[in-house]
């Protein structure tokens, strides 16, 4: 069962403590959380024993005020997805030494330079997701080709709405980032019949061969040839904006368009521009900002379908994420270190 699922049936008292009267020992403080992850980290607390006390708030705050009062006697902070601006880390800097964050791209949530130069030691977590995310990505195709959810919602609303569909096998799929998630979409991709077309600085050869794929040249040359695009890069500054005007302008009419990534990847205002000309479809799992406000033009669009950064929260992804994090924080506390990026 996946934790958005699960979350309205769990019922958590406001704030966990693990070992509270150990004053002796440094503090381990998750300031926010979500249902499925307090459940987690809950499980794994005895890997703290004799180590540090914890507190985790089980609710969720993006109060800087609320966040920076709750971590202000914490050594360490464990992130399960909060805004860390320099001005929030400014505040906690001194005390908090550590905070471990629940993902790969810690650079869309936390102010890695100010980070850096506070002193602040940042980890992330890897390959927790790869499987999680490339099926998300996976389905936001098919719901653009076959329209499951849509019929489901037109077919509860009364009537027996008829639809043609589309099949994916033997299209064309680009994907743009060869790491271990656009590896994992591509054997999924493979093993439903479509074509693969990568592009990556540096491609797999052995992997390429195995799914009987084509390296690209260019970016440009998957934009120009595939049916659909799926994007798979970290977010960098070699990356951000990487996708601008040019890049879109060369989707053929009917392409598709899928991110999972980061929508930073994507120059602003490009896609939403593209789009609105109805030619192309996309189908997101990102957007800039999160969460998307109600009134942003892309939510108008009939052509874009739009889910809320779930995909990487699978229940087994979770399980991987959160074992990562609670090793981060004790190695930390026993002065090593376990996917450290600043």
């Amino acid at each position: 069962m996946i934790a958005a699922a699960s979350e309205c049936r769990v019922s958590l008292p406001p704030v966990i403590e693990y070992d509270a009267d150990r004053a002796d020992l440094p503090l381990v403080v998750v300031p926010v959380s979500i249902p499925s992850m307090t459940t987690l980290l809950r499980d794994r607390l005895d890997e703290f024993a004799g180590l540090a006390r914890v507190r985790i708030h089980t609710d969720w705050t993006d109060d800087e005020d609320v966040l920076a009062a709750r971590m202000s006697d914490a050594t360490v902070v464990m992130s399960t997805g909060f805004r860390a601006s320099a001005r929030l880390l400014e505040r906690i800097a001194g005390r908090v030494r550590c905070i471990t964050f629940c993902g790969t791209g810690a650079v869309s949530f936390i102010d890695l330079e100010a980070a850096r130069r506070l002193g602040i030691t940042i980890c992330n977590a890897v390959h927790y997701g790869d499987n999680a995310v490339a099926e998300h990505a996976i389905a936001l195709m098919f719901e653009h080709t076959h329209r499951v959810g849509e019929l489901n919602a037109r077919t509860h609303q009364g009537g027996w709405p008829g639809a043609d569909i589309t099949e994916l096998s033997g299209r064309t799929l680009g994907i743009i980032g060869f790491g271990g998630i656009g590896r994992r979409v591509a054997r999924l991709a493979h093993g439903i019949g479509l074509r693969l077309l990568v592009w990556d600085r540096h491609p797999d050869a052995a992997e390429l061969a195995a799914l009987n794929a084509e390296s690209a040249a260019t970016m440009d040359e998957v934009f120009s040839r595939a049916d659909i695009v799926s994007l798979h890069l970290a977010l960098n500054d070699a990356t951000r904006g990487i996708i601008g005007p040019a890049q879109l302008d060369l989707m053929r009419p009917g392409a598709l368009l899928v991110n999972t990534a980061r929508a930073e990847l994507i120059e602003p205002g490009a896609m939403l521009r593209r789009l609105s000309r109805g030619d192309i479809a996309a189908a997101i799992d990102v957007t800039a900002p999160e969460p998307l406000p109600d009134d942003d033009p892309l939510r108008t669009l009939p052509n874009l379908i739009i889910t809320p950064h779930v995909a990487w929260r699978s229940d087994r992804a979770l399980a991987a994420l959160v074992e990562q994090n609670v090793r981060s924080a004790v190695e930390f506390l026993k002065g090593g270190a376990y996917n450290v990026i600043v």
